[in-house]
């Protein structure tokens, strides 16, 4: 089954009409319809032959093709079931060959389901916030490390992504991204790359593993800190941005362990905020809570 012109909005929206199929906004589905991009994008992976690829979110396959031609074996993640199906008549041969597979469903539900069975080094995906936000963060709290993510996303996302402490863009999903993995940007993308055509601009992020963590097919986590923790610590700490971490960590603060020890303990202030603290801050409070808790069993 021979797949539309991934260049041609007028083909792409032919061609959907005549298999009686219409954009689900509620899934954030655009086509990138310029190939120098999707090139681009696809080249920071940085792929070598035979290497193991989730993309979240192919939609009709323009980023999957791009992925397939490098000699990556791929699964999918396609929650659209027409989608879907179209896909195993595109890339028919590849799924023969046991290169290319297909997960119907919501990745937020069924990634976990699959990590056991395919482990990938890599990950790609042209996500809404919402979708990249809760799937970072589950991976994260999970113990999960991929060699390498790219991402294409809302400019704003991205700007959230790669935010430094400080600054008004630095959030939970700051640090969780940047627990495990150096991130940085990577190409902006106007709205015209896209059809249908969005209100606002995107944007690749790359986020490579940080040196010393284990092989992307392990559940690994950064060491001295339990991953779960660590995610429950940031939020809590994050929970009211006016506040200082003194009083937000009290929820999470075990039974005889005063907050002024703790971070005592840390070297950091009670009395800061938590959107001026760095990674590292937020590791060494998480050991701290774990060493506590751990004592106090």
């Amino acid at each position: 089954m021979k797949h539309p012109d991934y260049n041609s909005p007028a083909e792409l929206k032919s061609f959907l009409e005549e298999n009686g199929m219409a954009m689900q906004k509620k899934f954030g589905q655009n086509f990138m319809i310029n190939p120098t991009a999707r090139k681009r994008i696809v080249d920071s992976l940085e792929l070598s032959e035979g290497q193991s690829v989730w993309e979240v979110g192919p939609g009709l396959g323009c980023m999957t093709e791009e992925i397939l031609s490098r000699g990556a074996r791929l699964t999918a993640f396609e929650i659209d079931r027409g989608f879907a199906s179209l896909l195993h008549g595109f890339f028919e041969n590849e799924e023969k060959n046991q290169r290319f597979s297909i997960v119907e469903g919501d990745v937020l539900k069924n990634w976990k389901g699959q990590i056991e069975k395919n482990k990938p080094e890599k990950l790609f995906g042209n996500l809404p916030y919402n979708i990249a936000a809760t799937f970072i963060a589950d991976t994260v709290s999970e113990g999960v490390t991929f060699d390498s993510c790219v991402f294409t996303v809302q400019k704003e996302v991205a700007e959230r992504m790669v935010a430094k402490p400080g600054s008004k863009n630095y959030s939970v999903f700051s640090v969780l991204c940047q627990w495990k993995y150096d991130v940085c940007a990577g190409i902006e993308l106007a709205p015209g790359n896209f059809w249908p055509r969005p209100n606002v601009a995107s944007e690749s992020v790359l986020m490579k593993k940080k040196a010393g963590l284990e092989s992307s097919t392990d559940h690994t986590t950064v060491p001295n800190a339990d991953s779960k923790a660590f995610v429950q610590l940031v939020h809590a700490l994050f929970s009211s941005r006016r506040k200082t971490l003194q009083n937000n960590i009290k929820p999470i603060m075990p039974q005889g362990l005063s907050t002024e020890d703790l971070f005592t303990q840390a070297g950091i202030s009670g009395s800061e905020r938590a959107e001026n603290l760095n990674v590292g801050q937020f590791e060494r409070l998480t050991e701290l809570l774990v060493l506590a808790r751990n004592q106090r069993k």
